[in-house]
């Protein structure tokens, strides 16, 4: 038996096979499309997943205004910041995110950021991330295929 046959293929830079799709978020609730998300852009869906390659496919989010919240987690949730000075601790519900300019795409950008590791690899992909809040996108030119992120679990 030839022993050599049976190595592990590790993914590198070069070897990897990087997609554009499309997620719809259209009335899914947060937390469960943003951790289906954080695993696409992470690349955990494809067989040859490397912990530390960027292997996973860029993801354009339409319809982020229609995201559903359930519970009161609109109003009890609390997202804590703090600057560094005294009393430079600054908290924001997702109510106050919503209500603000692009508030959709900056609450789905802050809770998949969250669900990626805290390095300089969770830093390189959510580069990979586009959320819009609206049907339309502008990445046609990628021709990205539009996946039912219902299917993935």
């Amino acid at each position: 038996m030839d022993t050599l046959s049976y190595k592990t293929i590790s993914a590198n830079k070069e070897t990897v096979q990087k997609e554009w799709v499309v997620v719809d978020a259209t009335d899914q609730v947060l937390g469960r499309l943003a951790s289906k998300v954080a695993k696409l852009l992470r690349g955990k869906y494809k067989p040859n997943f490397t912990p530390h390659v960027d292997c996973g496919d860029n993801v354009i989010i339409i319809n982020a205004e229609k995201i559903q919240l359930t519970g009161n987690k609109l109003s009890d949730r609390i997202y804590l910041r703090y600057s560094g000075y005294p009393g430079g601790q600054k908290e924001s519900t997702p109510a106050s995110i919503l209500a603000k300019k692009d508030g959709a795409s900056r609450l789905l950008h802050k809770v998949v950021k969250g669900m990626l590791p805290k390095n300089k690899l969770g830093s390189r992909l959510i580069t990979n991330l586009y959320v819009y809040e609206g049907p339309e996108h502008k990445h046609e030119a990628q021709s990205p295929k539009a996946i039912d992120i219902n299917l993935y679990k």
